[in-house]
């Protein structure tokens, strides 16, 4: 019995070459799939640039124009008039047609068109948020400004504590006036930290100057046991001695 071998290689080059001959007898319009599918060629829709609306915008007492693309929303167009009012998008309101609209509204299905009006209003809600977040921010800042004037004196007195406590451990005893003194130095300090109110990172940073005069004072408070122990050292001078002088001939006197 004889058998009979196709390759599939050849197979597929006659079936390729038939579609593609069925292609170019069916005429233009038509193209061949990486499959063998044969569909109608689509032809891409040429890119065409949305037009432009310009319209006039009333804020308050003025008046201007702005242009933007018609496809945009009401939401872009806010963020447009950010740089001529200066108010954020969320502090706006845009009326048109007397009907306040939302952010995802687009403009053309609104209607708006050339020379439309469009009216801009403030929130009053959100200009009262603005306000409070100015005042927080405005406290942040007197409170870190006051924490660097403490912090500033903290490092003038943790620069005497070193020294005194250098002195100490060479032995020498220190006048116990300084370390009193020191101390009280530094408790002035922190009751100025209580007294500024502090929120967000000025919290952490007066903790930390809190933590620095906390242990400036324990280190005076152990200097100030081992400054009584030592020995008051006391400095002798030594006197220069002279001797009479000598005489070798003597005068008498009747």
């Amino acid at each position: 019995m004889m058998r009979i071998r196709r390759s599939g290689s050849d197979g597929g080059s006659s079936r390729g070459s038939s579609s593609e001959e069925a292609a170019g007898e069916m005429g233009g319009g038509w193209e061949m799939r990486p499959g063998g599918m044969l569909v109608q060629t689509r032809n891409p829709d040429p890119v065409v640039s949305p037009p432009e609306v310009r319209f006039r915008v009333f804020f308050r007492a003025s008046r201007f124009e702005v242009s933007i693309c018609s496809l945009a929303t009401f939401g872009e167009l806010k963020k447009l008039l950010t740089v001529e009012t200066g108010l954020q998008p969320a502090e706006q309101r845009l009326l048109y047609k007397g009907k306040e609209r939302g952010d995802g509204e687009f403009l053309d299905v609104c209607g708006v068109k050339n020379r439309s009006k469009v009216v801009l209003a403030v929130d009053p809600t959100s200009l009262e948020r603005r306000f409070i977040e100015m005042r927080k921010n405005v406290r942040i800042q007197n409170a870190q400004r006051a924490i660097s004037a403490v912090s500033m004196e903290v490092d003038k007195l943790a620069d005497q504590v070193t020294t005194i406590e250098k002195l100490i451990t060479r032995g020498n005893k220190v006048a116990e006036v300084q370390i009193t003194t020191l101390i009280e130095l530094l408790m002035r300090q922190a009751v100025k930290l209580d007294s500024i109110h502090t929120e967000g990172d000025a919290s952490s940073q007066k903790n930390l100057q809190a933590k620095r005069v906390q242990k400036c004072v324990e280190t005076l408070d152990m200097l100030k046991i081992t400054n009584d122990r030592l020995k008051t050292v006391i400095i002798t001078t030594k006197w220069e001695t002279f001797d009479p002088p000598t005489t070798t001939q003597w005068e008498y006197f009747d």
